[in-house]
């Protein structure tokens, strides 16, 4: 009986002897690959918490797919590393793939990330009025690759995220307020102080024109044919066009009905001596009829 025992610890201390560190390399390398699972959920976790929440749900969600299995994929490396496989290979070609990867997919993680920075820096937002480099209309949607204008004659465009981020924006909503500018023009004769009250009062008449700022109202410029007002006035951005469509009307109907003319473009032409001409023509008509 105690020979077998002997036998039997003889080839067990044997085995720990040759597969020994084998083994403690195989449990080292599995602990590994387990520390990354966990750090990787912590880290989504964080990621999430901190700044993902703030973006959409679609791109948060593939933001923390990246860094979740990121970090698996670093953390298998580094596990068959310990375990004693060569990873040099799985290194070269793995840089070799990310590199035609990289090559083939610019554009597609350009308008990505593109996407990414247009949700944090919010430039606009879905139904703002825009001008994006000259095309002008309603953002219909923002996805993670591009933005959808419907253009003001109902055209829906749809913009890369890596040219909208690098073009220059105009967001006629972004401020609460905007002004509205007229230039207006009453003959040489009109009584430029009653004109101005004229104006004023229609101005001041209508419920969405703003008292401070205060309107302004002022003569521009002498013209060819006209004295040239110009009047400035603030509206609600949500009301911007309707009032400056409706205001224009009103305040030509009141300068009507004030009996201040609004003078269209004129040209005095002098003509001298033509009696002179006419004369000058029939004696050289005439002279000729005689040859």
């Amino acid at each position: 009986m105690q020979g077998w025992l002997a036998v039997i610890l003889a080839q067990l201390s044997t085995l720990l002897h040759h597969y020994g560190p084998i083994a403690l390399r195989y449990l080292a390398a599995a602990l590994a690959f387990a520390l990354s699972i966990f750090i990787a959920i912590v880290t989504r976790k964080v990621a999430h918490r901190s700044f993902l929440r703030n973006l959409p749900r679609d791109v948060a969600s593939i933001v923390e797919k990246l860094i979740y299995y990121g970090i698996i994929a670093i953390g298998a490396v580094s596990a068959l590393a310990i375990a004693g496989v060569e990873t040099t290979g799985l290194v070269v070609a793995g840089s070799l793939v990310g590199v035609a990867l990289g090559f083939a997919s610019q554009t597609v993680v350009s308008n990505f990330l593109s996407g990414i920075f247009l949700y944090l820096d919010r430039p606009f937002k879905p139904g703002d009025p825009v001008d994006i480099d000259g095309i002008g209309g309603v953002v219909q949607d923002i996805t993670i690759f591009s933005t959808r204008v419907r253009t003001w004659d109902g055209v829906v465009t749809r913009l890369p995220n890596s040219k909208v981020f690098d073009a220059t924006i105009r967001n006629f909503a972004g401020n609460v307020v905007r002004r509205v500018e007229y230039s207006v023009g009453i003959a040489y004769d009109a009584d430029i102080g009653h004109a101005i009250e004229v104006i004023k009062g229609v101005l001041d008449e209508h419920p969405l024109v703003l008292e401070e700022p205060e309107p302004e109202i002022f003569v521009e410029e002498l013209g060819d044919s006209a004295v040239i007002l110009k009047v400035r006035f603030w509206v609600p951005s949500s009301h911007w066009f309707e009032v400056k469509r409706e205001l224009l009307r009103r305040i030509k109907e009141a300068l009507d009905e004030a009996g201040i003319e609004i003078p269209f473009p004129q040209r005095v032409v002098w003509l001298r001596n033509i009696a002179r001409a006419e004369i000058e023509v029939r004696d050289d008509t005439g002279g000729e009829g005689g040859s």
